[in-house]
């Protein structure tokens, strides 16, 4: 299917007029020839791919006008990466190796494009490359359908005790005598929280929709188009009502300064008793020492968490030692389909900040 997707676009098509995020079959779908044209024409310029296991569609892309080198080790070798990336007019940057200043100057000064393979950019040093003009490109949008899907069942697993109940099972004891046993919260009519309510969060509620739940809030810093509001009964609250009136709250949200840590003490004694957080954005959104102490002394009911601080977590941290918590390896955007969508668009990116062009899916 995305053989027919390399023809690059000289436009940018496919905008929502309802929540003005690009969807990913208008990202992949954007084509004709004139780029490949531009391309041909020139000089054949030198990328470097920074991850051996970059998919095979993404490099593909690349290769059609580019000598392409890549980096080799996994995990990715700091050094062999800042060797091969002399000399390189562009970048297409798997994983989450610090993109600063030190890889730049390795670069040289005829550093043209790069973009990610990644939504996030936290790991970017991004007033660096504003400072050097180089344009950088990312890769949300494609994402949002794997991410959305997963964050569903972490929040079905946390309010249904899904852990715990393994845990149950593996020590013997299985207690069906009990009415009343392993109980959890129902989806059925309950308060839905966002922090954080773009496409992905977006994603997420448009799922939960089936689910028959009551309503929506969401906090962010602009609202969101009228009839996003509408099709999802949304209503943006400040934080603190956030809160009080969710029963799950899902955070959804770029990390930054001015979200780190705001997942606090202070904010967990606001909850209800019975809420149930979910995490897909960044770990350092939350206090993971006070999340910690919230989650063992049932201050909140339980959490769900496709990203930790730090990741890798160690086997042997506090947090994995509860029942109450249903802990992934930052699995969010991991399908086959996915990674194949995100690496195409990130070359795709790449090749039009080559020549001059805008980007499909710029950082900035």
């Amino acid at each position: 299917m995305l053989n027919r997707f390399i023809g690059l676009s000289t436009t940018i098509v496919g905008r929502s007029s309802r929540s003005g995020f690009l969807s990913s079959s208008s990202l992949l779908k954007a084509g004709n020839q004139k780029q490949n044209r531009t391309m041909s024409s020139g000089k054949a310029f030198k990328v470097l791919v920074t991850h051996p296991e970059v998919p095979q569609e993404g490099i593909d892309i690349l290769k059609q006008n580019c000598e392409v080198i890549q980096v080799q080790s996994v995990p990715v070798d700091r050094a062999e990466l800042l060797r091969k990336i002399s000399g390189v007019d562009g970048v297409l940057w798997g994983g989450h190796q610090p993109l600063n200043a030190e890889a730049l100057d390795a670069a040289g000064p005829q550093l043209k494009s790069i973009s990610t393979m990644s939504a996030g950019i936290d790991y970017v040093d991004v007033p660096e490359l504003k400072k050097r003009k180089i344009p950088l490109g990312h890769t949300p949008t494609v994402l949002n359908t794997a991410v959305a899907d997963l964050a569903v069942g972490l929040l079905i697993a946390a309010g249904r005790r899904f852990h715990e109940g393994r845990k149950k099972i593996d020590n013997d004891q299985w207690e069906n005598y009990h009415l009343n046993w392993l109980l959890g919260q129902d989806i059925r009519d309950s308060t839905v929280g966002f922090y954080g309510f773009g496409g992905i969060g977006q994603a997420i509620a448009k799922r939960l929709s089936g689910f028959d739940i009551d309503r929506v809030l969401y906090t962010t810093r602009r609202r969101v188009h009228k009839e996003i509001e509408e099709e999802f009964n949304a209503k943006k609250v400040d934080f603190d009502t956030l809160l009080a009136e969710s029963d799950f709250i899902v955070i959804a949200s770029p990390l930054t300064k001015d979200t780190q840590g705001v997942f606090n003490a202070t904010a967990f004694n606001k909850m209800k008793e019975t809420a149930v957080l979910v995490n897909i954005g960044r770990g350092k959104i939350v206090n993971q020492d006070d999340l910690y102490e919230a989650l063992k002394s049932n201050r909140i009911f339980s959490a769900g968490l496709d990203v930790v601080d730090p990741e890798p977590l160690s086997p042997k941290d506090k947090l994995l030692t509860l029942d109450n918590v249903v802990v992934l390896p930052h699995i969010g955007s991991a399908t086959k389909r996915t990674r194949a969508e995100m690496a195409t668009i990130a070359a795709h990116n790449v090749l039009r900040g080559l020549v001059g062009e805008p980007m499909l899916s710029p950082a900035y």
